[in-house]
């Protein structure tokens, strides 16, 4: 039974204005944008979602939301989600991070710092898939050349920010890539390079940018910075794996065993714990996991009351061809990131909607995937009450308002995206 029509109804998005609200309100209210739990509030939603649409029963919106639910793209997403959890808790336990991280210090020359801290937490993140992870481990580095320069705390905070926002952008292993990746029905490795092209003028000019304003900077990084190559491997074999097109389950169980053996031969652990690791790393999983399957649920119910229907007839009506396609793709995985302060519950709310408009106006999936990660990560790179910017905070010492203005590469990021839409090329698959 079909409850919508072609206009849609805009009360079908009642369940989303409800989640805002909640979210956003509590974070207002608090002060704390992260008082309220975002599965409290997307449980919530769900609640509006089932109250709605009297023209079926509660039985057949179950029936709609366990479809919903259901769909190979979710579950597969849900599956990666845990997968990346597992190696992400083996190679940290493995000493992995502070081993790559030491291996970039090492070999750092003394008047780039800046833009080294940048670059290291460019190859940090991509490898690790995780923004919050990468400034967690590199913002005491950034304190530290910091005080040893003279440089701003703010400048220095602003790169690792920078480089985090990188590697979440485009990881294979990221849960942004992969929710992109699947809601837009198209392989890692095209998304990836799509993505890439897009943003390594980002990328070379931030580095131009952080060598400017180091350049009359001199310093010696002093403490262990000691390595072991072999603790690095995984990341190399994940990296590598990944860009070659092997399957994503396949690289990520390859990346895993690998981190484990690595963890019990350089004696990181014990052989009776290493389970324990991927253990806690699929645990840091399950918000993410369960996030996907209710909203899912929600974006199902919304989508047969007619609310899909309503945007995407709000959207047509104000743009036309590719290119408005994907400025409306660009707008709302923006809009939705600022709402939700999470890019990774931006795709997956945006997602579903996003596909809509990419296949009404011949934007290849690909390119869908890689604006929906683009500017979701881009808005999550520069508000102040997202995860990034108040962890870079919390350790430096400062206000995101501080870091905000040498947050140079979320930004360049959003101008070299929307350089790409005005002025590539068009070709359609």
């Amino acid at each position: 039974m079909k409850g919508n029509t072609k206009e849609g109804r805009a009360s079908a998005l009642l369940p989303i204005l409800v989640f805002l609200l909640i979210f956003l309100g509590s974070g207002f209210i608090t002060g704390n944008f992260y008082s309220m739990p975002a599965i409290a509030a997307f449980l919530i939603a769900l609640l509006v979602a089932f109250v709605q649409n009297r023209e079926l029963s509660f039985s057949e919106k179950i029936r709609l939301a366990a479809e919903g639910v259901g769909d190979e793209n979710i579950i597969t997403m849900c599956l990666i989600f845990l997968a990346a959890g597992a190696f992400t808790g083996a190679v940290k336990a493995a000493g992995g991070v502070d081993s790559t991280v030491n291996l970039g210090l090492s070999i750092l020359p003394s008047n780039v710092a800046v833009a080294g801290l940048f670059l290291i937490g460019c190859f940090i993140s991509i490898s690790m898939g995780t923004s919050v992870g990468t400034i967690t481990a590199l913002a005491p580095i950034a304190v530290g050349i910091s005080e040893k320069t003279g440089f701003s705390m703010a400048v220095c905070a602003g790169a690792v920010v920078g480089g985090a926002m990188f590697g979440d952008n485009l990881s294979m292993i990221s849960d942004t890539t992969i929710a992109a990746v699947k809601t837009q029905g198209c392989e890692m490795k095209d998304k990836f390079k799509e993505n890439f092209l897009i943003v390594l003028p980002a990328a070379i000019a931030t580095i131009i940018l952080f060598l400017v304003l180091g350049r009359d900077a001199a310093f010696r990084l002093t403490g262990n910075l000691s390595y072991n190559l072999f603790r690095v491997l995984p990341y190399v074999v994940v990296l590598a794996g990944a860009l070659a097109g092997v399957n994503v389950f396949a690289v990520l169980i390859a990346g895993t065993v690998l981190s484990l053996i690595t963890g019990v031969a350089t004696g990181a652990f014990p052989l009776g714990e290493m389970f324990n690791h991927v253990g806690a790393g699929i645990t840091g999983m399950y918000d993410i996991t369960v996030i996907s399957v209710v909203v899912a649920c929600i974006v199902a119910l919304v989508r047969e009351y007619g609310g899909i229907d309503f945007i995407l007839a709000f959207i047509r009506k104000r743009i036309s061809g590719e290119r408005g396609g994907e400025l409306g793709i660009a707008a709302l995985a923006l809009l939705v990131d600022m709402c939700t302060a999470n890019n990774t519950v931006a795709i997956v709310m945006s997602g579903p909607i996003a596909k809509e408009i990419s296949d009404d106006f011949g934007v290849t999936p690909r390119r869908s995937a890689s604006l929906l990660d683009m500017f979701s990560s881009m808005g999550q790179g520069l508000i102040p009450y997202g995860a990034q910017l108040l962890a870079a905070a919390t350790i430096t010492g400062l206000t995101p308002f501080e870091i905000i203005p040498y947050c140079f590469y979320p930004i360049l990021m959003g101008v070299s995206g929307l350089a790409f839409i005005f002025i590539k090329k068009r070709t359609r698959e």
